[in-house]
C-alpha cells in the first residue's frame, strides 16, 4: 500500500513501461510527479460516484505523492436517489459533473479535457454512477453502451499503455470497450450476502472479458487482480464493495491496493 511503501504507484507505472519512468516523465527520477486522472461519476454510492472509496484513493495517491486531477462527464445523470430513504427522486434532475465538483471541491474537469499526454494514470472509483452514468449496464447489462468520452478515455490509456485502475463495479467499463481484458468484481457466486453482486461476473465473461475470482479483503496476496501486461498496458481492479459494518479500514486499504 502506499501507506507502507512511499509512492508505490511508481511500481505500477514501470510495469506498464517498457522503458521505465523515463517514457511517462522528461526525468526518471521524479517519480513523486506521477500525474493521475481521477474519473467521477457523481456524488453519492447509489447514484454517482462511492465516496468513501473515491476519499481513499485521493489520500493514497496523495500521500505517494502524485499529482492529482480530477474529471467527470457533463451529461446529467439516469436519475437521482434520495440516500436517506434509497429510492429515486422523481421530480429531481442533477448533472453529473456538477455533483462530482462536490467531491473535488469544485476543482474538476469535463472529462472531455482528459488526454493521455497529460497523465501517467487513471483511475476510476467504484459507486453505482459507473454502471448508470458512465454507462447504461445498470439498466443494460451486457448490451449496455459507455458513455463516448469514457471509452475513448480507455482506449487511449490502453493504446498508449499507461496504467488504468478500476474499482468496484467500474470493471465492466473495460470489460465492454476492451475486448479481452482481465478484471474482477470479486466472487461469481453470491454465499450468504457477502456477494450481492456476483452475477455481474456472468455478464463480464459475456462482454468477452475474463473474470479472475479473487477476495474482498487485502490482508494476504491475491485479493485484487493485475491484468498480465493485457497489450502492453496494466488494468488493475479490486472490488470495494463491502457490507458496510463499519470497518472503513478495509475501504481505504482496498483502495490503496488499485495504487499499489
Amino acid at each position: 500500500m502506499l501507506t507502507s511503501r512511499g509512492p508505490a504507484l511508481c511500481t505500477a507505472l514501470r510495469r506498464a513501461a517498457p522503458g521505465g519512468l523515463a517514457s511517462f516523465h522528461s526525468s526518471a527520477r521524479r517519480c513523486r510527479a506521477a500525474r493521475v486522472a481521477v474519473v467521477l461519476s457523481g456524488c453519492g454510492v447509489y447514484d454517482g460516484t462511492e465516496i468513501h472509496e473515491a476519499s481513499a484513493v485521493l489520500v493514497h495517491l496523495s500521500r505517494g505523492g502524485a499529482e492529482v486531477q480530477m474529471y467527470a462527464p457533463d451529461v446529467p445523470q439516469m436519475h437521482v436517489i434520495d440516500h436517506s430513504k434509497g429510492q429515486p427522486a422523481e421530480a429531481e434532475s442533477r448533472n453529473v459533473l456538477v455533483e462530482s465538483a462536490r467531491i473535488a471541491r469544485g476543482k474538476i474537469s469535463s472529462l472531455a479535457k482528459l488526454t493521455t499526454a497529460e497523465h501517467d494514470a487513471v483511475i476510476f472509483p467504484g459507486g453505482f454512477g459507473a454502471a448508470k452514468n458512465l454507462s447504461t449496464f445498470a439498466v443494460d447489462g451486457k448490451d449496455c453502451k459507455v458513455n463516448r468520452e469514457v471509452e475513448r478515455v480507455l482506449k487511449d490509456f490502453h493504446k498508449a499503455g499507461k496504467p488504468i485502475g478500476l474499482c468496484c463495479i467500474s470493471p465492466v467499463l473495460a470489460a465492454k470497450v476492451l475486448s479481452g481484458a482481465e478484471v474482477t468484481v470479486g466472487h461469481e457466486e453470491e454465499e450468504g450476502g457477502k456477494w450481492p453482486y456476483a452475477g455481474t461476473a456472468g455478464a463480464i465473461k459475456e462482454l468477452g472479458a475474463k473474470h479472475c475470482v479473487k477476495e474482498v479483503t487485502i490482508s494476504f496476496p491475491g485479493s485484487f487482480h493485475v491484468g498480465r501486461q493485457f497489450r502492453n498496458v496494466t488494468l488493475k481492479s479490486v472490488l470495494l464493495h463491502i457490507d458496510f459494518d463499519g470497518n472503513m479500514q478495509r475501504v481505504a486499504d482496498s483502495s490503496g491496493a488499485v495504487q499499489d
